[in-house]
């Protein structure tokens, strides 16, 4: 059974409390919380203080996903924060392993995220030091994106390569989920979906939250 992460970025951030609430009480598993910087894409959204504020609303996992350059200036802030999970891209790291040990010295569990352009296989040689591999099945930046579909054979040699040394690395897909595709994405090998306006743009959250935790 996959875990459901449904993305903050959607909710209504003038009723922000009644969203958490609505989480809350849900079958949800994570709030997915996406931070933008302007620069590694064409986008801002919110930093620290709004987690830290998300995380006093819950005790679900909060699984921060970092779309922002030098992601290595701001990883204790995310820490005191709350972050549960810190996933940072493939693309933004010169040095990715030493950013992998960083954020578990911080005592977070590492994800690494890859946009649609980049190869899974890339990742190879960093597997076995991380917990999530959070596959971008949209270009990053944007919420309401269509499902990118070679993301499928993605996931399905991500989930070859995982097998293959008996790891035990999250595959999550962040992008494009909907009721609709879910299931195919869950057969091809995937642990986590990211669900951001299929969740919240729906006429009841709650239900839309049970219906793809229940395929």
């Amino acid at each position: 059974m996959a875990l459901i992460a449904p993305s903050l970025l959607s909710a209504n951030f003038l009723n922000l409390e009644a969203d958490c609430t609505m989480l809350n009480q849900s079958q949800a598993d994570w709030y997915h919380l996406d931070v933008m910087d302007g620069r590694f894409v064409p986008n801002i959204s919110f930093g620290p203080m709004l987690i830290d504020f998300f995380r006093k609303a819950t005790s679900k996992v909060c699984d921060v996903h970092l779309m922002i350059q030098e992601p290595e200036k701001y990883a204790e802030a995310f820490k005191k924060a709350g972050a549960d999970i810190l996933t940072v891209h493939y693309e933004a790291c010169t040095h990715l392993h030493r950013n992998i040990q960083q954020i578990k010295s911080l005592e977070m569990q590492a994800g690494v995220a890859i946009n649609p352009h980049t190869p899974v296989e890339l990742l190879r040689d960093i597997l076995q030091d991380i917990d999530v591999v959070c596959i971008m099945s949209v270009n990053p930046g944007f919420g309401g994106q269509s499902f990118i579909p070679h993301t499928l054979n993605k996931i399905k040699r991500l989930r070859e390569m995982i097998d293959e040394q008996f790891l035990k690395v999250k595959i999550e897909i962040d992008g494009g989920v909907t009721l609709a595709n879910a299931k195919s994405i869950i057969d091809a090998g995937a642990d986590v979906l990211v669900a951001g306006n299929t969740v919240f743009k729906s006429a009841n959250p709650m239900e839309t939250i049970a219906a793809l935790k229940a395929i």
